[in-house]
């Protein structure tokens, strides 16, 4: 299949716009937008925010304003940009009540750096995402795919609507957790995914191994497995694939990463973590080293065949790199893709669980 040919590419369209373009939002993801906008030619006209966050304060030179007040100085024959992240509902239809009445793009930029989802990266990828298309195992997977390959090349926020489902969805007809779960969750966080998996096992499992790199996330992580009864092990280091020392930029969030910065940090492997033990289900949110953590991982996935809840969103390969990488550690595995309400394309799952 021409992946490439699927839409036109967000950026040749914005680099054509002879309207104002303004940006909806600042920080990291309006940082990323503007430094593209920089490679491809395109000319921002201002940044507004949501009411609340505007304190007649600047970003990159631009005054923040309000929409209202953006309206009054350049008309309604704009262009909108969304340049930052949400999954909150609140957010969501503000989002989506301005694509009813504007135009409106969310270019896709990686969370981690590298390069851009364009024409020339998703023909330089095809064979890959055709191996990767070919492999998952249903008629929504599928359709998620595509509207993933169309929403990262044009940006239009209906890509996303059309395609979403709840978590519900996944756990019910996919994961299907039981109460005698051996978890690890690697990218644990403060401990969201752990109550995650217990809302699905009316609070039941077998164990729980978790591990988290931030200080800060990991100490609220610890504080919450303080609350369970149950064999549960937390372990402040990052996921890789193997046990060694790397800079992490310790930032939380969505900005805690493997960098060539940051504090020495303690990362393992999840097979010498585990060192045999059982592993029923598998979650990484690793933020960009899902990869490697496949790889720290691989003697636990050949032995266990645990099921997998992977993010598959943090690079732009991620949604057909990570199937092609599950596939070759054992190729039993059916392959799901999901994307859950979000915006931009965060929070698109792989998930896989042999038969």
């Amino acid at each position: 299949m021409d992946f490439w040919t699927l839409e036109r590419s967000v950026w040749a369209v914005l680099r054509e716009e002879t309207r104002p373009i303004l940006l909806y939002g600042m920080g990291d993801g309006a940082d990323k937008i503007l430094a593209q906008f920089d490679i491809y030619g395109i000319r921002a006209s201002g940044v507004f925010a949501s009411d609340e966050f505007v304190r007649g304060h600047s970003f990159h030179g631009f005054q923040v304003l309000k929409l209202s007040e953006a309206l009054a100085q350049f008309g309604e024959d704009i262009v909108i940009v969304i340049a930052f992240a949400s999954q909150r509902p609140e957010v969501l239809d503000k989002m989506y009540t301005l694509d009813t009445n504007y135009t409106v793009y969310a270019p896709d930029v990686p969370v981690v750096p590298g390069p851009v989802f364009d024409e020339a990266f998703v023909q330089s990828q095809a064979d890959e995402m055709q191996a990767a298309f070919d492999l998952l195992a249903d008629e929504q997977s599928r359709r998620v795919f595509l509207d993933t390959v169309r929403f990262k090349l044009s940006g239009k926020l209906q890509y996303l609507r059309t395609s979403e489902t709840d978590k519900d969805e996944a756990f019910h007809s996919i994961l299907r957790p039981t109460h005698t779960e051996h978890f690890a969750d690697l990218g644990a966080y403060t401990g969201d995914t752990i109550r995650e998996l217990l809302h699905y096992t009316d609070g039941a499992f077998a164990s729980v191994t978790a591990l988290e790199p931030d200080r800060r996330s990991f100490r609220k992580l610890t504080g919450y497995a303080q609350t369970l009864v149950g064999a549960i092990r937390c372990e402040q280091a990052g996921a890789w694939s193997c046990d060694t020392v790397l800079r992490f930029s310790d930032q939380a969030g969505r900005q805690s990463r493997v960098s060539g910065q940051g504090k020495e940090t303690q990362m393992r492997a999840l097979d010498s973590v585990l060192d045999g033990a059982p592993c029923t289900y598998l979650k990484m949110d690793v933020e960009g080293a899902e990869y490697e953590a496949l790889q720290g991982a691989e003697q636990t996935i050949r032995q266990h065949r645990p099921k997998l809840n992977l993010a598959a969103y943090h690079r732009s390969a991620d949604f057909f790199a990570l199937p092609l990488a599950v596939h070759a550690l054992c190729s039993d595995y059916r392959l799901y893709l999901r994307h859950h309400p979000y915006v931009p394309a965060w929070d698109t799952n792989l998930y896989a669980v042999c038969p």
